[in-house]
């Protein structure tokens, strides 16, 4: 079938078009690289023609709270429109485990919007709902930096690879549309303290990881679930520990 990858030439969007092609579907990177451009409409009607499915992982420029959500919110109402004219028949979208649990965060407030525009819109859909990336960690660290210090709150943490979500967001794309959400996470549960003390020593940055039960995660206080899927989430198959020695 023909899939439309929406940042498809991004960390997962590059991943999941290489995963699908080798399936045998013809699988479209569509980004403003290539020509497309969700944000003005621009190439979307001739890059959907055909297609029978369209993920969308982009992502914004900007996490600015008021940038974030203008993003999402006419990138995601100008893909659903272009997609109900071309007659596509299945939208899948890359949510954030967690989202509705910390409304206060500019990005996860940004997200729900989205997906709330998913789910009115009268094409069937899948939203798969994953933890953060290995790919992200020292980008978390960084942001959790003051000083010398990295703070970091002592709350579950369940981090999962970029090509663990690149294969269950391709798996889900060619499926019967969920018209709900699925979740996924790392294969191991850490501390999320530990975890990062752990991974920063390992890359020998010399930062200290201090445990803050009061640390924020991009603008959120965590509880100790915050971050983690609930029971019955699908487990990625790569390990942090062999993921980073590769």
């Amino acid at each position: 079938m023909k899939v439309v990858v929406i940042g498809g030439t991004g960390l997962i969007g590059s991943k999941l078009v290489e995963k699908l092609a080798e399936q045998g579907h013809e699988a479209v990177a569509a980004s403003p690289r290539t020509g497309v451009n969700t944000l003005t409409g621009e190439g979307l009607a001739e890059v959907l023609r055909g297609a029978q499915v369209v993920v969308d992982v982009s992502n914004s420029p900007s996490f600015e709270r008021a940038a974030v959500l203008e993003f999402f919110e006419t990138s995601t109402g100008n893909l659903l429109a272009a997609e109900a004219a071309a007659g596509v028949g299945h939208h899948v979208a890359l949510s954030v485990v967690g989202t509705e649990r910390m409304p206060d965060n500019g990005y996860f407030a940004a997200k729900i919007a989205q997906e709330r525009l998913i789910e009115k819109s009268p094409i069937p859909y899948s939203l798969v709902h994953a933890t953060q990336f290995f790919e992200f960690v020292r980008g978390i660290a960084d942001e959790a930096t003051t000083g010398g210090e990295v703070h970091i709150a002592p709350v579950l943490f369940r981090p999962v690879a970029g090509d663990d979500v690149a294969a269950e967001v391709g798996r889900v794309a060619v499926g019967t549309p969920l018209n709900g959400r699925t979740e996924l996470a790392g294969p191991e549960q850490f501390r999320m303290d530990e975890f990062f003390r752990e991974a920063l020593a390992a890359l020998d940055d010399p930062r200290e990881v201090v445990t803050d039960e009061h640390a924020r995660y991009f603008g959120s206080e965590l509880t100790e679930r915050s971050l983690v899927p609930a029971d019955g989430a699908t487990l990625g198959r790569i390990r942090y520990s062999d993921w980073a020695a590769r």
